[in-house]
């Protein structure tokens, strides 16, 4: 395929994804319709009205647990496609996950000192 029909298609493709969404939105409107109910506008299933406010704030220290976990989670990601090609790999390869290491190691030993982790 030439550049011009590889972008005619990926074009058409977007006018197709654009039409779906538009009709299922238009056919949503005109069979769903929406009829507000007291009895549906109840906050549980049971009926019971609330006793409090359901909007308790979290801690800001579990928001930094939070993300250190998915800092160190996508350490894990990626090493994990490096120690798959480890046999087959360079030095350099070897080197630059050496690093990375050392770099994630120096974090958590920082994340640690600071009182993050506990």
């Amino acid at each position: 395929m030439s550049d011009l029909t590889t972008g005619v298609v990926v074009w058409l493709f977007a006018l197709v994804v654009l039409g779906v969404v538009i009709l299922t939105l238009v056919i949503n409107r005109l069979l769903g319709g929406y009829r507000a109910d007291a009895e549906k506008e109840t906050p549980f299933e049971s009926g019971i009205p609330p006793t409090g406010d359901a909007r308790v704030p979290f801690p800001m220290r579990y928001y930094l647990v939070a993300v250190s976990f998915l800092i160190f989670e996508l350490e894990a990601a990626f090493l994990f496609a490096w120690a798959v090609d480890y046999w087959e790999a360079d030095v350099a390869a070897t080197f630059g996950a050496l690093v990375f290491i050392l770099v994630l190691l120096l974090g958590l030993v920082y994340e640690w000192r600071k009182g993050g982790l506990s």
